[in-house]
């Protein structure tokens, strides 16, 4: 099945401020609320369902080089699109 990006960020960071977007992040999951991702002139609304897929992945990536390592964290949820109707269009 073909991909889409909706959404894409990423960025230099403090720790403490991907910690609180990941805690307001997992504060929506837990409440079931929507929450919207927003960077410049993208931003998409996500309303994931109970139950998701969720996947961790931690990579050690090594220049051909060898002297400069990088580790990479992957935090991904998946959840088929239909499941909570974050496709309905709505009409006011």
């Amino acid at each position: 099945m073909p991909e889409e990006t909706l959404f894409e960020f990423e960025g230099d960071m403090e720790r403490a401020a991907v910690a609180q977007y990941l805690r307001t992040i997992a504060d929506r999951l837990e409440s079931g609320e929507s929450f919207s991702l927003a960077s410049g002139d993208q931003s998409v609304t996500l309303a994931p369902p109970a139950q998701v897929e969720f996947e961790i992945e931690v990579e050690r990536e090594t220049s051909k080089s060898e002297d400069d390592t990088e580790i990479e964290m992957e935090i991904q949820l998946e959840w088929e699109e239909d499941s909570r109707g974050t496709t309905e269009l709505k009409i006011d």
